[in-house]
């Protein structure tokens, strides 16, 4: 068989060997060399050609990458985890308020926080080799830039969510391939620094979702579950997560919601995002994150249905506190950066440009940086204070005015209403807990109580006057005030009616307001500087020029006040003379939760227990009886121990009313918008201001009880400090009593700080004196002066304390003890009457029935008048009392008397005839039913009416000036309160 197989083979090479001899072999031999020739050079050439390109991508992907710096671990992760959040306000009680305005919202989540669904929905759709891959996937790269160079059409996305984090986080959305090789390169070196589970939250942190239903712009999965839902990511359930998932495709096309709370989009705009949700649910049933049947389900889903419904933003809702959040947290931001800059509190306070510089970037911080900002605004007060605000009735007239847009020529209507500020302040603790900022937001932003800069009239006279003078120990509650005109350097103020009322007491000065007692008061003190108190109590608009000027003591202050301030100074009485400034943030917390800052308060001791509640119990007099808050009680349901004071400005531009209880402070104000509109013209159709602002102060402080009456706590009473003393004193001077003024009845008890005044020198104003009446005014008499006028055992009052009590602004003495002081019927002025010395000019007489009646002698220095019967003078009458006599038979001519003695010229003369003797009345019939008729049924004349006024009894009107009698604001136009 060997032998067989080798012969075979033999003759095989035979004819192979003679094959190789024929010409077409030869030619065949040869073109196989030269193919396999041409194929070893084209292998070479490949090889070559594929490491020359890879070295040439290799060198243009580096140099492409050649700028971008060696990030090191740390600032990789702190690019990553550095990301813009949007900052939170909160009510006090850690009740939600909104979000800060800013130019994207995000909230930001931790992984464990959101729903399985939509972390499975989010890898199947946008990187589906996320856990396998090390930060790119290369075909997809390849693949993206085959797209890029063919110019594909069809384009599907090559970024992984590593790739995506770079680029949102480190470098920026711009197309060219020097940022795509960056990307690549810093996605693949994160993946060395970061865990998947690090790097997929960080995604959902960042990732932009188009818009929420305020139509604000959002980023973050949280914020899209809430914004887009009305739920937390935790609770999204596969269609919803699905749908949120497909959003950062075309988040403006996907996102359910138009921009500036334009509400939802149309069925057909909507439909998009629909159609997106559906292919995200196919991917995730194609990559077996569901079932076929969760498949099928979610497709069935009405997802529309839970679209969040069209709301309005903090903003809208509370314009007015959420300004006032953001205008405070940015001066407190602008304080923590510059300290964490090196920036010592006392330049930054004195720099302009350096707090201009902070607050700009304190700006930025607040909208951007994720912070929590807790307030002290009671929501609930605040919604039921600013709810009696709007439906208040009494503000009055709304001035409109036409004008024309310049671009449309169309005409508008411009409202001016009265405008309203109040602030509910907590006197221990300084915490605004409820304000009223204004009747319309839209109408006027400003904000009247807090922004708002304006005249605060009488209600500074306890702050800038009382107090001061009462802890310089120049005065205690009861001591005298002269209420006298007066001219200093050209200032001319006046009083309510424009009266005088002479001596009365500080008490009571406070009480009615009066400007004249409370000016000459301010004269006494002036030089001391009290408005170094309003400097303690944060009055921030105080210049040295207001120190100066003496209209200070009224309210006139150049640039005035804010409600809050107002009322604040007001709390420190309630404190016990100590300032404790007022504020509205209770701390500020950064994304983490560590405290920012934190509110604490700094009394500052302003006047001394004794003082403050001296002050306090004068005030409560406001309140009662003729005090100018006395309608206030009225229209409270509740009775606190209460202190309060009235102002208005000059022609009425503003009214104010400030009261506190020992817990709260409430202070009210009403005016236009333009200080020059007056808010009563004394008209009788207009509710006076004063009766205005009683009716609002009295409503909130209701609302105020009702709502949180444990912060009220409206059964608490000011506690009187053991400083705080009865003392006796002469009512008149304000000295221990002497025994003269014992006699003289004129010794009163009241409130003194023990520990700077107490009455101690006894009084020596007090005379023995003989008074005579000269225009309702009782003056010394004159040795001339006819006996018959005179009034002996009168309380005279030497010259001496006159000019005392007058003071360096002097005035005229003769009013210090006018009617309206209570003390014209039994004090003589020390003053003497300047008489002219000239006869007093004589009168007209007539007869009544009766009664000789006869005018006034217009001359000023008449004491009474002599009556003359057939020439033989048979009567005196003194001023003050009617000028009439009874007269019989005969003639009768009257005569002017003045205080040297001197008489005017005979009046006519009036002839009396005697009365006709009375008929003799009949005697009645005993058996006679008929009833008695009445004189005017006889056809006789009735009996003559009586005012209360013959032969000098006391007039009916004279009650109208009771100093006890309240004064009804309405009936005559006051210069100030």
């Amino acid at each position: 068989m060997d032998k067989e197989k080798n012969n075979r083979i033999q003759q095989l090479e035979s004819k192979f060997e003679q094959l190789k001899k024929e010409p077409w072999a030869k030619k065949v031999r040869i073109g196989s060399g030269v193919v396999w020739n041409l194929f070893i050079l084209l292998l070479i050439f490949g090889v070559i050609g594929a490491v020359f390109a890879t070295s040439v991508g290799a060198g243009y992907f580096a140099s492409l990458v050649a700028k971008e710096p060696l990030r090191s671990k740390e600032e990789l992760r702190n690019a990553v985890f550095t990301y813009e959040e949007t900052s939170e306000m909160y009510f006090a009680d850690n009740v939600y308020l909104g979000k800060i305005n800013s130019d994207i919202e995000r909230r930001q989540i931790t992984l464990d926080k959101v729903s399985q669904y939509a972390l499975d929905a989010v890898l199947a759709t946008e990187d589906e080799y996320f856990n396998e891959h090390t930060g790119i996937v290369p075909k997809a790269i390849f693949r993206g830039v085959f797209q890029d160079v063919t110019n594909s059409a069809s384009q599907t996305g090559g970024s992984t969510l590593t790739q995506q984090l770079v680029k949102n986080q480190i470098l920026t959305n711009e197309v060219s391939y020097e940022r795509k090789a960056k990307e690549i390169l810093l996605a693949m070196r994160l993946e060395h620094f970061m865990t998947k589970d690090e790097i997929l939250e960080a995604y959902l942190n960042i990732i932009p979702y188009g818009r929420d239903v305020l139509g604000q712009n959002i980023a973050g999965i949280e914020t899209a579950a809430r914004g887009i839902f009305g739920i937390k990511a935790s609770e999204l359930n596969l269609p919803q997560a699905a749908y949120i998932a497909g959003i950062p495709q075309a988040p403006f096309s996907y996102t359910p919601f138009y921009s500036k709370n334009q509400g939802m989009k149309e069925p057909e705009k909507l439909q998009p995002g629909i159609n997106r949700m559906k292919t995200v649910l196919f991917r995730m049933r194609d990559t077996g994150y569901i079932t076929e049947a969760e498949y099928q389900e979610a497709l069935a889903y009405d997802i529309v249905k839970d679209f969040r419904q069209p709301a309005r933003r903090a903003t809208d809702r509370y314009p007015y506190v959420t300004q006032e959040i953001q205008n405070r947290t940015v001066e407190i931001l602008a304080k923590v950066l510059a300290e964490k800059d090196g920036i010592e509190a006392s330049r930054f306070e004195e720099d302009s440009k350096i707090q201009e510089k902070y607050e700009i970037i304190a700006d930025r911080s607040m909208r951007t940086d994720g912070y929590r900002i807790y307030s002290t605004i009671d929501k609930d007060l605040y919604d039921k204070m600013n709810e009696v605000a709007k439906n208040f009735q009494h503000y009055g007239f709304t001035y409109t005015t036409e004008k024309t847009d310049e671009d449309s020529g169309k005409s508008y209507i411009v409202e001016n209403p009265v405008q309203v500020g109040a602030s509910m302040i907590e006197n221990h603790t300084g915490r605004i807990l409820s304000f009223i900022g204004g009747r319309d937001h839209e109408i006027e932003a400003l904000n009247h109580s807090t922004q708002a800069f304006r005249q605060n009239g009488s209600s500074i006279k306890p702050l800038l006057v009382y107090a001061p003078a009462i802890e310089y120990g120049v005065i205690g509650a009861g001591s005298p005030v002269v209420d006298v005109k007066f001219n200093w350097h050209g200032w001319k103020p006046a009083n309510y009616y424009d009266r005088e009322m002479g001596i009365i007491s500080a008490r009571e000065s406070l009480a009615r307001s009066q400007n004249l007692s409370t000016a000459r008061l301010y004269n006494q003190i002036i030089d001391r500087q009290p408005i170094d108190f309003l400097r303690k109590m944060n009055f921030s608009q105080i210049i040295e020029e207001d120190g100066h000027n003496p209209s200070a003591s009224l309210g006139g202050l150049k640039y005035g006040v804010t409600v809050e301030e107002n009322t604040n100074a007001f709390a420190t009485f309630a404190n016990g003379g100590q300032f404790i400034e007022s504020y509205m943030i209770e701390r500020i917390e950064d994304m983490k939760g560590n405290i920012v800052y934190e509110h604490k308060a700094e009394p500052v001791e302003v006047f001394s227990p004794e003082t403050a509640y001296i002050v306090t119990d004068m005030m409560r007099d406001v309140l009662k009886g003729f005090g100018t808050g006395a309608r206030v009680p009225g229209f409270m349901n509740f009775r606190p121990d209460l202190a309060a004071k009235t102002g208005t400005s000059q022609h009425y531009a503003d009214a104010w009313l400030v009261g506190y209880n020992p817990n709260v402070s409430l202070g009210v104000w009403l005016g236009y918008k333009n200080q020059k509109t007056t808010l009563y013209n004394g008209s009788p159709s207009q509710m006076h201001p004063s009766e205005r602002t009683a009716r609002l102060f009295g409503q909130l402080m209701n609302t105020a009880n009702s709502v949180r009456p444990d912060i009220v706590k409206a059964y608490d009473t000011f506690k009187r400090p053991s400083g705080v003393v009865t003392r006796s004193f002469c009512s008149i001077s304000g000295m221990a009593p002497s025994a003269a003024c014992s006699a003289a009845g004129l010794v009163r008890a009241d409130l003194f700080n023990s520990k700077v005044m107490v009455p101690s020198k006894a009084d020596d104003s007090i005379i023995s004196s003989a008074g005579v009446r000269v225009k309702g005014q009782m003056y010394q008499a004159l040795p001339s002066t006819p006996r018959e006028f005179v009034t002996s055992g009168g309380v005279g009052l030497n010259s001496e304390f006159i000019k005392r009590m007058l003071g360096r602004l002097g005035g005229d003495g003769s009013k210090l003890f006018s009617g309206q002081s209570g003390y014209s019927s039994s004090v003589v002025s020390g003053s003497v009457f300047p008489a002219d010395n000239v006869p007093p000019a004589s009168v007209s007489a007539s007869q009544n029935g009766s009664v000789l009646t006869w005018s006034a002698s217009p001359s000023n220095d008449v004491i009474g008048y002599y009556i003359y019967q057939n020439g033989v003078r048979v009567g005196t009458v003194r001023d003050g009392e009617s000028l009439s006599y009874p007269a019989g038979a005969g003639s009768y001519y009257v005569r002017a008397v003045d205080i040297t003695g001197l008489l005017s010229g005979a009046s006519n003369t009036v002839t009396a005839a005697p009365e006709p003797e009375p008929e003799p009345e009949p005697t009645p019939d005993p058996d006679s039913t008929t009833p008695e008729t009445k004189p005017e049924e006889n056809g006789g004349s009735p009996a003559p009416e009586t005012d209360g006024n013959v032969n000098g009894g006391s007039n009916n009107n004279e009650n109208k000036d009771d100093p006890k009698k309240p004064e009804p604001e309405k009936q005559e136009p006051p210069k100030t309160d």
